[in-house]
């Protein structure tokens, strides 16, 4: 059977196959986190709180969540999912949630680098920034305690696969997550090397630091070190 195409039938086919076209280029347009399968869409309950890209809100209530180890944050969907860690709006958003999926979503706010949002520098006196730097930067054998840079980098950006970065976070929510390690409320995979060290810091020693912290400028896109378990000075779970 020979097939004639008449104009008429032509024209049908052209509108016909236009829209499809034009419904296709809309789609590419369409910004990744309105697209019902896309890690930006499974996002959006994340991003609510700590930003488009994992940033932290401004004034550090939130902390930031981007560039660290994706191997630290899928540890701590899983804590908030099971309820080793305790905090309702991250217990229930996660509470469902399949391995697979706290995993992709790690990785994706692993990969951002966005700026850092300028935050308030804290005001301490010249005893509380020198002791706050010899705990960063040298530790204090006499109490047993190493340098925070030996295992959250030189940098402060955390270190492969599990361990997080320092810079960028508010005073206050450090105080918080090593108070809540030293009375413990928050734990890591055995042996668990954070617990070992907030026991060993005073009050006055965690205002310190989280001060000493908050003064450091955090550096350009930086990453997580590469692991190096022959650095750390403890046995670490959250490094298998």
């Amino acid at each position: 059977m020979k097939f004639v195409t008449t104009p008429l039938l032509g024209a049908i086919l052209f509108c016909a196959v236009v829209p499809v076209e034009a419904q296709s280029q809309a789609a590419d347009a369409t910004p990744a986190f309105r697209k019902l399968d896309s890690v930006e869409a499974r996002v959006q309950g994340c991003v609510t709180c700590h930003g488009q890209q994992g940033q932290g809100t401004a004034n550090g209530y939130f902390p930031r969540i981007a560039g660290k180890p994706a191997g630290y944050l899928y540890n701590q969907l899983i804590a908030f999912r099971n309820g080793t860690r305790h905090y309702p709006p991250m217990n229930y958003l996660v509470a469902y949630l399949p391995d697979a999926y706290l995993k992709e979503m790690a990785e994706h706010f692993a990969a951002q680098r966005p700026a850092y949002s300028p935050q308030e520098r804290p005001v301490l006196s010249a005893a509380a920034v020198a002791r706050g730097q010899m705990l960063v930067t040298a530790g204090d054998p006499k109490k047993g305690l190493p340098a925070c840079i030996a295992c959250h980098g030189a940098n402060l950006m955390g270190m492969e696969p599990g361990i997080p970065g320092l810079a960028g976070l508010r005073p206050a929510y450090v105080v918080g997550q090593l108070t809540r390690w030293r009375v413990g409320e928050r734990h890591a995979a055995e042996p668990d090397c954070m617990k070992r060290i907030a026991n060993r810091l005073t009050d006055e020693d965690i205002s310190a630091v989280a001060g000493y912290l908050a003064l450091q400028t955090p550096a350009t896109n930086a990453s997580p070190e590469p692991s190096n378990l022959v650095r750390m000075p403890f046995a670490c779970g959250s490094q298998r």
